[in-house]
């Protein structure tokens, strides 16, 4: 996790502040109790985390992160909603710094899709140990070929064939969200103790399309994710140049449309 190949630019950390626990981890909410403590892993600017607080009032929850960089913002939005029983720490996801069976809920949102095989299955591991028994393990990761766009764009799906590549390139997974409970049993957990659904972003009015296409925009030539690209040989310049002019283009018509789908695991821990 410390190579986020996103890195945490400006146009990164204000695509992930969107994030909502309605938006995201709508799957979780119903298995929530006010008194519940839990931990939020990959929490960036803490928008889902100090969501996640406001469900718990007489509980608490943590946001880890395997760098600093993004706290000071998420500490920043949690004081500015006036939500205190949430706190943000760093820390890896494969050896996490907490006691056995800490937390009733452990939540990790768009994390293992970046880990290699081996690292993401210690981590769900790890992600168990610290969950109490009776507790949930709740994991959302994207699936990056379900992509759709509207109107068709041959460079847009430019986009995401270069984004799947440079991900596996990486080591990561960038159609994670299907194989989420597959992970899971390879984690040690049993079919009958899973619950695997799925959830979608959809963006279509003029805000939404304006602001995600001037985040990609960005991010596809200022992120750390656009120096991999280049680095690792997957683009050139001109092409990351073309792509972006892309999204632009999309974000301007007013038939834009954008969907993607997400896999959803609850895995209940005995």
């Amino acid at each position: 996790m410390e190579d986020y190949p996103h890195g945490h630019h400006n146009s990164v950390l204000r695509a992930h502040s969107w994030r909502t626990a309605s938006n995201s981890a709508g799957y979780l909410l119903g298995s929530l109790k006010p008194d519940m403590h839990i931990l939020d892993i990959g929490c960036g600017p803490g928008s889902i985390t100090t969501d996640l607080a406001t469900k718990v009032p007489q509980g608490r929850v943590v946001g880890l992160e395997p760098t600093a960089e993004p706290l000071e913002e998420a500490r920043k939005h949690a004081a500015e909603r006036n939500v205190f029983n949430v706190s943000f720490n760093v820390g890896d996801a494969r050896k996490l710094p907490f006691a056995d069976q800490t937390f009733d809920v452990v939540h990790v949102h768009q994390v293992l899709q970046y880990l290699n095989a081996g690292d993401r299955i210690l981590a769900i591991r790890d992600m168990r140990r610290v969950t109490k028994s009776g507790g949930l393990l709740a994991i959302r990761e994207a699936d990056q070929s379900t992509i759709t766009f509207y109107p068709e764009n041959e460079s847009l799906n430019d986009f995401v064939s270069l984004y799947r590549k440079v991900a596996r390139g990486n080591g990561g997974e960038a159609d994670a969200g299907r194989r989420l409970h597959t992970w899971a049993k390879e984690a040690g957990f049993v079919a009958s103790d899973i619950t695997a659904t799925a959830g979608t972003w959809c963006y279509n009015t003029p805000e939404e399309r304006a602001w995600w296409s001037s985040v990609w925009s960005e991010r596809i030539l200022h992120s750390s994710w656009a120096k991999s690209v280049l680095e690792g040989g997957h683009a050139t310049a001109l092409d990351l140049e073309r792509l972006a002019e892309a999204w632009r283009t999309w974000g301007a018509s007013e038939d834009g449309w954008y969907g993607i789908m997400h896999g959803e695991v609850l895995c209940r821990v005995k």
